[in-house]
C-alpha cells in the first residue's frame, strides 16, 4: 500500500481544524495529519528522538522514545515504522486549534482526542514531557473528567 503525503502548510493562528493522525516523530510531534498539516503540540517540550535537548528548551528526564511511545498510545497505537523513521499511527480524528507556525512547515496546536482529551496535558500529567509556558501561554491543564 503506498501512502501519498500532501505538502504540509501552516494553519493560521486561531483556526480550528481536524487532524487524522498518520505518523509521529517524537514526544511533542510532529504529528502528521491525513488532512495535510504537521503538528507540533503546543505548550510542551520533549527530548529530541536522539535523546538530546535543544539549548534554551526545557529538558525532561524522560527518555525520548518513551515520550514518543506515550504519544503514539494516546493517538491510538502504532501501525509500523515508515521508511522515514516515523511511527505510523491510527486513531480517531483530533480537534485542534492552531497557535501559528512552529519552525518550518509545522503548525503549533492544542489538540484534543475524543478518547484521551488534551494531548499536551495528558503528556504532562504522565510525566513524559515538560510544560513550556513560553509556547503554551496561559493554557491550563485541568484534571481529566471521568
Amino acid at each position: 500500500m503506498s501512502v501519498i503525503l500532501t505538502l504540509a502548510s501552516v494553519v493560521a493562528s486561531g483556526t480550528a481544524f481536524s487532524c487524522t493522525p498518520t505518523h509521529v516523530w517524537d514526544g511533542d510531534g510532529p504529528i502528521w495529519c491525513a488532512e495535510g498539516p504537521r503538528i507540533r503540540l503546543a505548550g510542551i517540550a520533549a527530548r529530541e528522538i536522539d535523546g538530546s535537548c535543544r539549548p534554551g528548551h526545557p529538558c525532561p528526564n524522560t527518555d525520548a522514545r518513551a515520550a514518543r511511545d506515550a504519544l503514539v498510545r494516546l493517538l491510538g497505537g502504532a501501525r509500523g515504522i515508515a521508511p522515514t523513521g516515523h511511527v505510523r499511527v491510527a486513531g480517531p480524528r483530533l480537534a485542534c486549534r492552531s497557535q501559528g507556525g512552529a519552525r518550518g512547515n509545522r503548525t503549533a496546536a492544542w489538540c484534543v482526542s475524543p478518547i484521551t482529551g488534551d494531548l499536551s496535558c495528558a503528556l504532562v500529567r504522565g510525566g513524559w514531557v515538560l510544560r513550556w509556558r513560553r509556547y503554551g501561554g496561559d493554557q491550563v491543564c485541568r484534571p481529566r473528567a471521568r
